[in-house]
């Protein structure tokens, strides 16, 4: 006969022992309250039964220190009802741990997009997430608000490596042990998504019950790109580019007559340009492949600088001869930024910025600037949209009677 475990005065009287005492739930699920010794506070397993007969499996819940004595039974019971639904829905209670979770979202990012994505983000996590081996091995099930929190603020005061190997000090004119800082908003943001991105699939996947223990702590920080409210117009573009060296004045040219992402342009060879159609084709970029037809004055950069050159070497290359990079653009690109007066923060994204901006503005469709940007028509609307005001102001002047 099974004896109440419900109250603290029943489990007093319950004899010391091995196999928990049993309060059936519903069919084939059962709550358990063990206590193998007179000193033990005792712990509380779910119990699940097969159709047949044949298989028990044991999900333990805890011991519910935290709560007084006389409402544990109801944390238990209630911990144990959000199972069962759990289950129910197809959801799963074998103990998976934060290094299943991250494995799991790799081998998703490798059926639907592609290897590279998926050799990223196991390089990110192996990096800031699965480095806390204790934060590795814990039960995804087992994750708290505090857990997570505590990851986020150890992410935040971690500096970041401008990985500078291979680029020599000439190159930057700055020594390499300046070369390391915090991580800003911006880069804590896109360094937590391959994180939150991974814990949101083991909970679309049933691997735990709710998403509370990391839907508020690791929410983006807003208005993080604040660079992004740095425009240039024409006039400071053309100066800022003249104080640049003559191979990063090309690079910086080709930014401020196309919206491509700097390291878009960067990874461009000179079969990637089309010099009879006069076709541009994007091919490493986060957004995916695209291609840009390019009018003849935009063109005319574009033949300059594939002029004599193989079809495999870089579009835009340094004086050196090699393809820029986000290590090799950045000093140069702030002493010329600092030499042409622009505003503070002022960088090669800004002339990307600068163009959306313009053409935005320009009256262009927001589907097509989305396309050739390599970006969403959302995120276009998020950025850029005020600046159809004046559009829309003259489109409705138009209906004056």
């Amino acid at each position: 006969m099974s004896l109440p475990i419900n109250t603290v005065a029943a489990r007093a009287k319950l004899k010391h022992r091995r196999e928990p005492h049993w309060h059936r739930i519903t069919k084939g699920f059962y709550l358990g309250f063990r206590k193998m010794a007179a000193a033990s506070e005792g712990t509380w397993v779910l119990r699940t039964t097969s159709e047949d007969n044949t298989k028990d499996t044991y999900k333990t819940l805890g011991d519910y220190q935290e709560l007084p004595q006389h409402q544990r039974f109801d944390a238990a019971i209630a911990q144990a009802s959000k199972l069962v639904e759990h289950i129910g829905k197809g959801g799963i209670t074998a103990p998976k741990t934060i290094q299943d979770v991250c494995e799991n979202y790799a081998a998703h990012l490798r059926q639907t997009k592609s290897e590279k994505a998926a050799i990223d983000v196991e390089r990110r996590f192996k990096s800031y997430v699965l480095d806390d081996a204790r934060l590795a091995k814990l039960e995804v099930s087992k994750l708290t608000p505090a857990h997570v929190d505590t990851w986020r603020k150890r992410l935040a005061s971690r500096t970041v490596k401008q990985g500078m190997r291979g680029i020599k000090r000439k190159e930057t004119g700055y020594a390499l042990d300046k070369l390391a800082k915090l991580r800003t908003p911006s880069t804590l943001n896109r360094d937590m998504t391959p994180f939150r991105a991974a814990l949101n699939l083991a909970f679309e996947e049933g691997w735990v019950i709710a998403d509370f223990a990391w839907r508020g702590k690791l929410k983006p920080i807003d208005d993080a790109d604040k660079k992004r409210d740095i425009y240039l117009d024409k006039a400071q573009r053309t100066t800022f580019i003249g104080c640049a060296p003559q191979d990063l004045a090309l690079f910086l040219r080709g930014m401020a007559m196309l919206p491509v992402r700097p390291g878009a342009l960067a990874n461009l060879t000179v079969s990637d340009f089309d010099k009879r159609l006069m076709v541009l084709s994007i091919k490493v970029d986060k957004a995916g492949t695209r291609t840009i037809k390019l009018p003849q004055s935009t063109a005319a950069l574009f033949l300059d600088t594939a002029k004599d050159k193989l079809p495999n070497a870089p579009l835009f290359s340094r004086e050196c001869g090699l393809a820029w990079n986000k290590d090799s653009w950045k000093y140069p690109v702030k002493s010329a930024a600092l030499a042409a007066k622009m505003p503070s923060g002022t960088t090669a994204y800004t002339l990307r910025h600068s163009v959306i901006s313009d053409l935005v503005h320009g009256g262009l469709d927001l589907l097509t600037v989305a396309q050739i940007s390599g970006t969403s028509v959302r995120m276009i609307e998020r950025h850029y949209g005020h600046l159809r005001g004046d559009i829309a102001a003259n489109a409705l002047k138009m209906l004056a009677l």
